[in-house]
């Protein structure tokens, strides 16, 4: 692990990869200042500690992958940052937009007459997707343990007539 960075820095900074997976908005919630927060995410990857923990984190959480916790942030995430730029008054200054959590967002655009449209993802599609997802995992993992035990079986010796 790099000296320069705290241990619990970089200890939430892997729980937020784990969530998020991408380096630099991990280091950027973790509080890494935004100028310089991808290259922190990439040193911190580069610590065999970091990737230790991250793969700990991810047995804990089992997240079978980055796809399925971009669909439970879908699903389940929260959009107030995108209402609060919505109904803002003025476009906030890029400091802040860039600490805005717009994941869930899927199009920002400025319609005649001043207006602001902010489309958000749909929440059930992502719900869907995740189920069907979890679903398929399921059954790869039932057809490749009847699998394993068949061919066990087999192995064992036991008095099977072919």
């Amino acid at each position: 692990m790099s000296e320069k960075f705290s241990k619990e820095v970089v200890n939430t900074f892997c729980c937020y990869y784990v969530i998020l997976g991408d380096a630099e908005e991990a280091a950027l919630k973790a509080g890494f200042p935004s100028e310089t927060a991808l290259l922190n995410g990439i040193e911190c990857l580069k610590s065999s500690s970091c990737r230790k923990k991250i793969t700990e984190l991810k047995n804990i959480l089992s997240e079978n992958t980055s796809v399925t916790a971009g669909l439970k942030r879908l699903a389940f995430g929260n959009c107030k940052d995108a209402v609060v730029l919505a109904f803002a008054e003025e476009l906030p200054p890029s400091h802040v937009i860039e600490k805005l959590d717009l994941f869930n967002v899927s199009e920002i655009r400025r319609i005649k007459g001043g207006g602001v449209e902010i489309k958000i993802f749909d929440r059930l599609k992502a719900l869907e997707k995740l189920y069907e997802l979890e679903n398929s995992l399921d059954s790869r993992d039932k057809a490749s343990g009847l699998i394993n035990a068949l061919s066990l079986s087999v192995k064992g010796g036991d008095d099977y007539e072919y």
